[in-house]
């Protein structure tokens, strides 16, 4: 069979990719011979994927709760990825980072839009009683939502607002890891005792964080915007991409779900707390910790009145 100079051209070029990592071409050749074809469910895990759902109870509508927070995770994971490529640019370009921030705000926009089903998605009723069983498990305990706060700004602006005068760069990462804003959910800062929800989730996840902190420190969103040239800060399009995300991450989703809490949590009588047993109206409204990525973005006003307007 003769062999065409296209199909000898991608030879070549298969020929040098697996040199440059020590491969014989022939090797990976005889491999394609016994490959079996690839299928939409074995690439996609679909089997996999699908029997990850296990309800605690008998309730119907716990399984759509189950699948709401899977397909929240599945989404973080994409913003984490979209971050990990602008972190690590080598060069880095303003219209890069502005599609980048543009695909990243559009996951947020599907998880604000998504809190619909939370909200109008599943019985009251059923919702009341199922939600007893996954106490002291939260929502607060994503981690992969905090590994995209740090990845997307400096520590200071995650820090509780009553401390942040007396924390700064310097400051030890664990020292600025008791003092983030969500600490408050959980946390009596007169007697430093934290309650069960904090206690398990730094257990597990604390050594993760400190590590992923200190690997943000210098490469968070802001601080690679802040390497641009003084001419590609003032670009309005990536001001704006930015300012957009800010504004949807720390406002827009973030009421999203305290409506959606609200709504269910308000709809029984007496003391009103949310699954882990924290202060849900104080972790999550804007205006308590105000959480903000990119404070110099925003004008004195702005930031006097941050989620103010969202009530």
């Amino acid at each position: 069979m003769e062999i065409s100079a296209e199909r000898q051209k991608r030879i070549e070029a298969l020929e040098e990719k697996f040199t440059k990592i020590d491969q014989k071409l022939d090797t990976h050749l005889d491999g394609l011979l016994w490959q079996k074809p690839i299928t939409y469910w074995d690439y996609i895990q679909t089997d996999a994927l699908l029997n990850l759902q296990i309800q605690r109870t008998t309730l119907p509508d716990e399984m759509v709760f189950i699948m709401y927070h899977q397909v929240n995770e599945l989404l973080f994971k994409m913003i984490l990825w979209e971050i990990q490529q602008v972190a690590y640019a080598q060069n880095l370009t303003t219209p890069f980072f502005t599609e980048r921030l543009g695909r990243i705000s559009r996951y947020f926009d599907m998880l604000t839009t998504s809190f619909d089903i939370m909200r109008d998605g599943m019985e009251a009723e059923q919702y009341l009683k199922f939600r007893h069983t996954l106490t002291p498990a939260s929502g607060f305990q994503s981690a992969q939502y905090r590994l995209v706060e740090f990845a997307s700004t400096d520590l200071i602006n995650l820090i509780d607002a009553r401390y942040r005068e007396n924390i700064d760069r310097d400051t030890p990462y664990e020292h600025a890891l008791e003092h983030l804003y969500w600490q408050a959910a959980g946390k009596d800062y007169k007697t430093g005792k934290k309650s069960y929800l904090i206690n398990e989730f730094e257990r597990k996840y604390k050594k993760e964080f400190l590590d992923f902190m200190e690997e943000y420190n210098t490469i968070n969103l802001w601080r690679k915007y802040k390497e641009l040239p003084l001419e590609d800060q003032q670009n309005e399009d990536l001001i704006n991409a930015m300012r957009h995300y800010d504004k949807t991450v720390n406002i827009t989703w973030v009421m999203g779900h305290f409506k959606a809490a609200k709504k269910y949590i308000e709809s029984e009588s007496g003391p009103q707390e949310a699954t882990g047993g924290s202060d849900w109206k104080k972790y999550m409204l804007p205006q308590y910790q105000r959480r903000i990525f990119f404070p110099e973005l925003w004008s004195e006003e702005e930031l006097a009145n941050w989620g103010k307007d969202a009530l």
